[in-house]
């Protein structure tokens, strides 16, 4: 009982952190490029699990899309609830299921995402006759979003360890 309150407390303040961190970054213009919605959705799922990461990935864009306008409804919000609810799944999944090592696990779950937004904006832009072909995934996916990337595999790694150092966050036990 102790631990669901526990996950619940973190995936609800991931969830604010998901609204509040791209406000911020939007204000300093940098938040297409640094991917701030991603970032406490990847560590809900590294965090908490399966269930609670794609929760939390399935909630922030529409929430932020509700209370701030970014991003628009459709397609984007819809996209990115998909890619997002991937992130956190998949996090959870390779990472507190498996036990795959951290960097490992948020790389796959990272790629893994990445496909499903391509797919996913695929479909959706293409219900509303809007062009969306490889080059415009490559492109948002991987090239101008290249400087978040980092920020995630650098910062999301470090900040894991800590809590867990810390004993803030459950450690993973492996044999």
């Amino acid at each position: 009982m102790r631990t669901n309150v526990k996950k619940l407390v973190i995936a609800a303040l991931m969830v604010a952190l998901g609204v509040l961190l791209p406000m911020l970054f939007h204000v300093l213009g940098a938040g297409t490029v640094l991917l701030p919605m991603h970032i406490p959705v990847l560590l809900c799922g590294l965090l908490c699990g399966v269930p609670w990461g794609a929760a939390c990935g399935l909630i922030v864009p529409f929430l932020s899309s509700a209370v701030t306008g970014m991003p628009p409804l459709f397609p984007v919000a819809v996209s990115m609830s998909l890619e997002l609810c991937a992130y956190g799944a998949l996090t959870g999944l390779f990472y507190r299921n498996f036990k795959w090592n951290l960097y490992v696990s948020l790389l796959a779950a990272m790629l893994a995402g990445r496909a499903v937004s391509g797919l996913a904006n695929a479909v959706l832009f293409g219900i509303i006759g809007a062009p969306y072909g490889f080059e415009a995934f490559l492109t948002a996916s991987f090239a101008t979003a290249l400087p978040g990337i980092a920020i995630q595999i650098v910062f999301i790694p470090a900040l894991v360890f800590a809590l867990e150092k810390l004993k803030l966050a459950d450690p993973i036990v492996r044999k």
